[in-house]
């Protein structure tokens, strides 16, 4: 299916180019989260004159997330986990709970799908993390899990 993109995509594309991608895809992510249009003459010729718009607010994006860089970058983050004798925990530190610690220490708003593991982090120790915060701008930051003290 044939779609015009809104935004840029590092592995789709960039704004207004016309791309050929699954019906599902299309269907069910671009288009119903507003990141695609049908490729029709009409929104061709609409998305020509929005361009200009649609780059300035991805202009303004790529900002926010180039200060957020430059906040983060090589930074280290400490999660408290429950865990075993041979320091594995009791299940994993997922997306959703570094992008819960980053709001707490920096008031940093990132969306779990913006949060990568490089590793998955079911152990005690020091991981790295990569950050999608824009199709050109990638960050990455260390989370340090530790054991959590039971008080009884």
């Amino acid at each position: 299916m044939k779609v015009i993109l809104l935004e840029n995509f590092r592995k789709l594309g960039n704004i207004g180019d016309i791309i050929d991608v699954k019906k599902g895809f299309a269907k069910n992510f671009l288009i119903s989260n507003k990141k695609a249009l049908f490729a029709s003459k009409k929104n061709i010729n609409e998305v020509e004159k929005i361009k200009k718009d649609l780059s300035k607010k991805d202009l303004e994006k790529k900002k926010n997330a180039i200060t957020i860089h430059e906040k983060i970058k090589n930074e280290t983050f400490e999660i408290k986990k429950l865990c075993t004798e041979k320091k594995e925990l009791y299940g994993s530190v997922n997306p959703t709970e570094i992008s819960k610690i980053l709001h707490q220490n920096l008031k940093i708003e990132l969306n779990p799908s913006m949060i990568q593991p490089i590793k998955e982090i079911k152990s005690i120790g020091t991981f790295k993390v990569k950050l999608n915060l824009h199709p050109q701008v990638q960050s990455e930051i260390s989370i340090k899990v530790i054991p959590e003290e039971i008080t009884k």
